[in-house]
Order: C-alpha cells, then structure tokens, then sequence
C-alpha cells in the first residue's frame, strides 16, 4: 500500500517504513505527525481524491530535524567595486512513515518500533594467499 501526500507546497509518494526529508514541520523529534492532505491511496482499490481522499490520513514519526548544504548567492559588478556574498541553509524534518489509514481512522499516539534489519549472512570467504614478494629491480649503470 502507497500513498501520495501534499506538504510544505511539494508531493511526495510514500510506503509504510519509509523515511522522507520534507521542509521543517513544527513538532519535537520522537512524536507523531498526521498528514492529511492525501491525494492517492493506492494499492488492491486505489482511491483517488478530488482533490484529497476523504477521511484518509498518513502518519509518521519524527526522527531528527536537520539542515541542507549550504547554498551561495555571489553577486558581482565588473569594475565597481561591488561584491555580495550570501548564504543560505535550509531545514528540514526526517520522518518515518509508520500508518496510512483511511475510513477516518485515527492513527496512534505512540510511534510502533522499528523493525528489526535481519544481518546479512557472511559468506565463507576463501582463505586468502599471500601475493609473493616482489623482486629488487637492479639499475645499470651508463
């Protein structure tokens, strides 16, 4: 199951797990953050809304607030003597998407845990030979 969800003026395709980068939104690192400007809910019966799916929420947990690169504005006047530097960062929430519900449910005020990453298994490796010493070159002299 997918959805897309409108935020900050820009669109954003989203999965249950995933972790997007969207403009800064006014909340403190672990709480739960609801969108409700769904505009898709796809899978086996997708919705589209017209303009938004009616009663369709996206929730997500917000991990981390976090900055951009730096952006730089230099402007300059041949021969006036005229020069001005400006720079610019800008800032940006980190959030996991936890639910996507629909039916005007509610989604919960506590974030579910993460999901546990499963090692990848080693592979048996080859015992490795040792490259032979190389050879003192010998100059000739002119």
């Amino acid at each position: 199951m997918f959805a897309v969800i409108k935020t900050g003026g820009k669109q954003y395709r989203v999965a249950p797990e995933d972790v997007i980068r969207i403009d800064r939104v006014a909340a403190e690192p672990g709480q739960v953050v609801e969108f409700g400007e769904v505009l898709v809910v796809g899978g086996d019966t997708p919705l589209i809304g017209v303009p938004t799916v009616e009663g369709a929420t996206v929730a997500g947990e917000l991990l981390q607030h976090d900055r951009g690169d730096k952006v730089i504005a230099f402007k300059k006047r041949r021969r006036k003597n005229s020069r001005r530097k400006r720079g610019y960062r800008h800032d940006f929430s980190v959030i996991r998407i936890t639910e996507i519900l629909t039916a005007g449910a509610k989604p919960s005020q506590t974030p579910p845990p993460r999901p546990k990453r499963e090692a990848k298994p080693k592979a048996e490796a080859a015992p490795e030979a040792t490259p032979a010493p190389k050879k003192a070159r010998v100059k000739k002299a002119k």
